[in-house]
């Protein structure tokens, strides 16, 4: 996918979401710790009439020097009462306006640069708090121009942060509150839901959700093969030499394995699968990456992969055998295949006019610099959960089932691999009298897919998400 503004009708378009989320930003540096009220959004260029509840764009604190940007979106149903929910996208780098405004939030946008309020907002049956972390992410910044941050910082620092968004909000405390990430958030959203756990302060913590969520890097990568065998990327003849190489006793390690002979087989696989020309986050999507700009992202993600295991893959995104042209009806859609992609040669100045916020730099939705320095710590987020498990919470492991970052099968082991009670057997759950995915219950953590869709499930299947969220708060599948 070719960056925007190629065109004059497509760099208006980026001039109008510019202008939109600068003025979105409104309030002054030195006002960052300020009520809520002098961070209320009061109109958005493109929208053709005001929303009928309220939102606010600003900053609080995170960690010594450290101020996230936050967009806070209050409920259409009943702000007083809903559940507060957080969001969080991952990457490590990718900043939350990408699911703000391309996958849950309550405004999207048309071709022609104007917004539009999506009909499938999460905001429908809970106030959603978007918080762009770690710092030197989208509009979040460090005083002291330092962007290297790591697993544990940026649990300590998103938990400083949510307390300070209670203490500007109020009238917020009393409310159920949920965590729920995605991707790289997998790593995100139990480290800080395991602080809040330990210090839960003013947070009425409830439960969290993990959407297509890297929990565990061996069980991803080795489900990944598997992945691919079954959706018929790999021929019966190497899948059979993976078996005889890789495997013994019927289990399978392609992920860690020092024979030569498996590490060969393991390498011709993941081409196949990661370098011939496929779309990593939907298999059944046109292919991903070849424009400059999306190759940084795609590498960075692709890095994910395999990461401990001494293999080395490098994406070809310049002469893949596909067209980079979408058709006019996916559009509005593929804004969002990583809104974030989209922001590496944005220079933000003249945004800030519009705006009363202070940037020290200039920070992008998917920050380069982020993720090049982050240092990834856990490998596995088994304890997170165990710890979690031990306490009256409702955990959700959630994937879209033609993802290949984070593919499905790597989460059903994951969760089976806590050994809780089944509650309920794998099944269909429905969506508009259609099956929507399969659902399984254990004791205090669910697991489900949703079909056809890809790695961001708000975007790829924006109803059954919504549907998705309603049975999860209901605690009704």
């Amino acid at each position: 996918m070719r960056p925007l503004g190629q065109t004059p009708r497509e760099l208006m378009m980026l001039l109008l979401w510019c202008c939109a989320l600068g003025v979105a930003l409104c309030l002054s540096g030195s006002a960052a710790q300020s009520g809520p009220e002098a961070d209320l959004v009061t109109s958005l260029p493109g929208l053709a009439q005001n929303p009928s509840f309220r939102h606010y764009s600003g900053y609080v604190q995170a960690g010594q020097g450290k101020q996230f940007h936050y967009w806070f979106v209050e409920s259409q149903n009943n702000p007083s009462t809903d559940p507060v929910m957080l969001w969080l996208n991952g990457g490590p780098g990718c900043s939350a306006m990408e699911g703000m405004l391309s996958e849950n939030g309550p405004f999207h946008l048309r071709d022609d640069g104007t917004v539009y309020i999506n009909p499938y907002s999460w905001n429908q049956v809970a106030n959603v708090l978007y918080l762009e972390s770690p710092a030197g992410v989208g509009f979040s910044y460090s005083t002291s121009g330092k962007y290297a941050t790591s697993d544990p910082q940026v649990a300590e620092d998103n938990y400083e942060a949510l307390q300070n968004f209670f203490a500007k909000f109020p009238s917020f405390v009393s409310n159920d509150f949920y965590v729920f990430a995605e991707s790289y958030g997998g790593i995100y959203g139990p480290t800080l839901a395991q602080k809040i756990v330990s210090n839960p302060g003013n947070i009425n913590f409830k439960g969290m959700g993990i959407g297509n969520g890297m929990t565990s890097y061996a069980l991803n990568d080795n489900s990944l093969l598997y992945f691919g065998y079954y959706h018929g990327l790999l021929a019966d003849d190497l899948w059979n030499e993976l078996n005889q190489e890789c495997c013994s006793g019927g289990s399978c390690n392609f992920y860690s394995n020092s024979n030569s002979n498996c590490q060969n087989s393991v390498n011709q696989a993941l081409y196949l699968i990661q370098d011939i020309g496929l779309n990593l986050y939907n298999l059944y999507e046109q292919c991903y990456g070849g424009a400059p700009m999306n190759a940084g992202r795609y590498a960075a993600d692709l890095s994910n992969l395999f990461r401990d295991s001494g293999f080395t893959f490098k994406p070809q995104v310049s002469d893949q055998p596909c067209s980079w042209k979408r058709r006019r009806r996916r559009r509005r859609k593929q804004i969002s295949i990583h809104l974030c992609q989209y922001f590496p040669s944005l220079n933000l100045s003249h945004v800030l006019p519009l705006s009363h916020s202070t940037l020290l730099n200039d920070n992008y939705a998917f920050s380069h610099t982020v993720g090049a320095l982050y240092q990834r710590t856990y490998k596995d987020m088994t304890w997170f959960y165990q710890v979690l498990l031990q306490q009256n919470l409702k955990l959700l492991v959630y994937n879209g089932d033609v993802d290949m970052a984070c593919n499905f099968l790597g989460g059903k082991w994951f969760v089976e691999s806590l050994n809780q009670q089944v509650v309920s057997q794998y099944q269909p759950w429905y969506y508009e009298d259609q099956i929507a995915g399969y659902v399984q219950q254990y004791e205090k953590i669910t697991f489900m897919t949703v079909k056809g869709s890809g790695h961001m499930v708000p975007q790829y299947r924006p109803g059954p998400a919504l549907q998705m969220l309603k049975n999860y708060l209901a605690n009704s599948y």
